[in-house]
């Protein structure tokens, strides 16, 4: 049997989780319960072993995955569901590159064209402030008349205004971009940003990183290898990073589990990863997909999103400890779910993110924090505020009352 839809799959997972993971596993064939137990006794999945369990179909092995994933990770990181207070900044969405799965770019002249100016990027950062944001996250499309100095400007403008505030900006693309346009190394203009009081980069525009999917659906983009070059060269300067999928469009499983062992190596090799995001691809608004005649999936299924988060947990045991869902792409019940399959953060309160929503997620404007506190406390976890680099800021009891601060 074979189940497609959540719904169908919920129950098992409880009745599962009722009789205990060992009965769980006893109720599987040996080579999914072979991987499983292989990374529950500490061992390293190879990528062919992920690629394995993303395949799996039975209902049983799909739930002792959850399963496991969830014990790993409560074995791991703890009971503890974090989130972070910030606020999106698209700055501008006048782009020239034009990925497939993209509808948030304007050319320039376009009627949903816009460009944010410094002024009220300082003013967004303030109301953010007020309201208890610890963290700006700016990201833009690629205007063709911007350069390296426009990025810096940015970070000065955020930290004049609040100087306490901590910036997570520009992806690896945009760090490139910056110094192609200055026409210096990218280190040197990882110094330039880190000199104006720059925290951290998001690691996004890392779709998939296997060139035969990203020639097909960003090939304007940075090529793999030039990705992989500049989070490297982030972390060993010093700036650390999160690190991105985004898939269920033209990619397989097998470019999944490709995927997570780069990620792995990197962080083997650096250690400047500080959490792992799956992002669901959403579709119905976006070239690649209204223009593929059905040769483009519809996002990845619901249960494929179980398997890549027990699939990375396991993957990535040891190394990059912290998996986020996310709210925004996948509403806030499934998110809740995902946290019971190898999750341990909720991501941010974000304040208006536009990407998502342009693609046609139906959510990403504002997540309150006692939200993310009252499904966190649904689960039998313990939710608390962290900064943008995991330190836990405050915890919260069933009161919503503070039991702890800056641990």
């Amino acid at each position: 049997m074979v189940i497609e839809d959540i719904k169908d799959l919920i129950p098992l997972i409880e009745e599962n989780r009722a009789l205990g993971l060992d009965g769980a596993l006893s109720k599987i064939n040996g080579q999914t319960g072979n991987i499983i137990e292989k990374s529950l006794t500490g061992g390293e999945l190879t990528i062919k072993e992920g690629e394995y369990l993303f395949h799996i179909t039975d209902p049983q092995e799909i739930s002792s995955l959850a399963l496991a994933a969830d014990h790993i990770r409560k074995e791991d990181v703890g009971d503890t569901v974090t989130y972070v207070v910030n606020r999106n900044i698209n700055f501008t969405n006048i782009c020239n590159v034009y990925c497939g799965f993209c509808n948030f770019m304007a050319p320039e002249g376009d009627e949903r064209a816009y460009f944010l100016t410094m002024e009220e990027i300082a003013e967004r950062t303030k109301e953010a402030w007020e309201i208890g944001a610890t963290e700006v996250c700016m990201q833009g499309g690629m205007h063709p008349e911007i350069d390296g100095n426009f990025y810096i400007d940015l970070i000065k403008t955020v930290k004049e205004a609040v100087p306490e505030m901590h910036t997570h900006s520009f992806s690896p693309y945009e760090v490139w971009y910056g110094a192609d346009t200055l026409g210096i190394s990218e280190e040197e203009f990882i110094e330039k940003l880190k000199d104006v009081g720059h925290n951290t980069f998001p690691g996004t525009a890392a779709e998939v990183l296997v060139e035969d999917v990203r020639k097909i659906i960003a090939p304007r983009k940075i090529a793999t290898h030039i990705w992989i070059r500049v989070v490297k060269k982030a972390h060993l300067a010093g700036i650390r990073t999160t690190s991105t999928i985004m898939y269920g469009h033209l990619d397989k499983p097998h470019h999944w589990a490709i995927h997570l062992g780069i990620l792995r190596d990197i962080q083997k090799e650096t250690g400047g990863f500080t959490e792992f995001v799956p992002l669901r691809f959403i579709p119905w608004n976006t070239r690649l997909f209204t223009h593929s005649k059905g040769k483009v999936q519809k996002g990845p299924t619901d249960i494929d999103q179980l398997k890549m988060y027990a699939v990375s947990r396991m993957m990535l045991r040891g190394w990059i400890n912290n998996i986020q869902v996310s709210w925004v792409k996948q509403g806030p019940e499934f998110a809740q779910f995902s946290l019971t399959a190898g999750a341990n953060d909720f991501g941010g309160t974000l304040m208006e993110e536009q990407i998502s929503r342009f693609a046609g997620a139906s959510y990403g404007q504002y997540f309150p924090p006692e939200e993310f506190r009252r499904l966190t406390r649904e689960i039998g976890r313990i939710p608390a505020e962290r900064s943008t680099t995991y330190k836990i800021l405050r915890e919260f009891d069933d009161n919503d009352d503070e039991i702890s601060k800056a641990s």
